[in-house]
């Protein structure tokens, strides 16, 4: 009786280790073999939106986080200031033309009378006109460049999506070119996810992918879009100009590079909302015909 509760207690010993040993060896498939990653994010692409010309914000016509259409007015830049602009550039215009009219017509006077205008005069009325000309034509563009600069005081959404970080108030004095807010760009919404370089071998352009936000146990579907072309070597420095700055320490544990891929996003459960920033977990799933690559351990 002793003897055979020592053998059950025996059997039961050796199951529990190949239970064991069992999960082990799932658990180091599923998080070091198979493509798997828990370093994913939720990314877009952020538009900064600045004005084309400076001046004084008159108006700020939508609030943080406000979805927008392209070519919607987010804010009004100092109409007044170019308004006056583009009358007095049309107003120069007009001079200029008149101008032009009136040194016209003596010339054409001047040539007719050949035998009392001296051809001197002749020849600096010609020239004055061609002169009078090319100042309206610069009085054109001078004109349009106005009416550009205050059509540009109405400052547009270039792209649908949502804007951000909208902290602007009437008074606040803008310079062209700085960023005044970010617009995220909807249709940008992707994955990226950071896979160990061990596990590349096992993940193709076009696979399928399952995408899982924190918190949330709804499935995300995708598929691989592209896999980055580089990464930044840090144990190297120094540019083309320069030598190669090489370091030369090395140790003896060496961690898996982590190489961007791309995933583009099929279809998004009802409910579920993406955020840029958001962390994921994502699972490529192979398809049948991809080629296998052999891979050998990690060390």
């Amino acid at each position: 009786m002793i003897r055979w509760h020592a053998i059950v207690r025996t059997l039961v010993t050796g199951l529990l280790l190949f239970v064991i040993l069992g999960a082990i060896y799932a658990l180091w498939q599923r998080y070091q073999v198979e493509p798997i990653t828990r370093d994913g994010k939720v990314r877009a692409d952020i538009v900064p939106v600045a004005p084309d010309v400076g001046g004084l914000v008159t108006d700020v016509l939508v609030h943080d986080n406000q979805p927008v259409k392209k070519g919607q007015i987010l804010l009004v830049i100092d109409r007044p200031r170019y308004q006056l602009a583009l009358a007095q550039a049309r107003a120069s215009l007009a001079t200029q033309k008149a101008a032009l009219t009136e040194a016209a017509q003596e010339d054409r006077r001047n040539r007719a009378m050949p035998d009392v205008v001296a051809e001197e005069v002749t020849q600096q009325g010609t020239a004055k006109v061609a002169q009078l000309r090319a100042a309206v034509d610069q009085a054109v563009a001078a004109r349009d460049l106005a009416a550009l600069n205050l059509d540009r005081t109405l400052v547009r959404a270039p792209v649908d999506g949502t804007v951000s970080n909208v902290d602007l108030q009437p008074g606040l004095y803008l310079t062209a070119g700085k960023a005044a807010l970010a617009l995220v760009y909807d249709r940008s919404l992707r994955v990226e996810g950071y896979f160990e370089e061990t596990k590349l071998p096992a993940i193709h352009v076009g696979d399928p992918a399952s995408i899982y936000l924190m918190g949330v146990a709804n499935e995300i579907r995708g598929h691989v879009e592209s896999i980055a072309g580089g990464v930044e070597d840090r144990e190297r420095q120094g540019t083309d100009a320069q030598l190669a700055n090489v370091n030369p320490s090395f140790t003896w544990v060496r961690l898996a590079q982590r190489i961007p891929v791309r995933i583009v996003i099929d279809r998004i459960p009802p409910g579920v909302r993406l955020i840029p920033g958001q962390t994921a977990s994502v699972e490529i799933h192979g398809r049948p015909g991809d080629a296998t690559v052999r891979r050998s351990l990690p060390w």
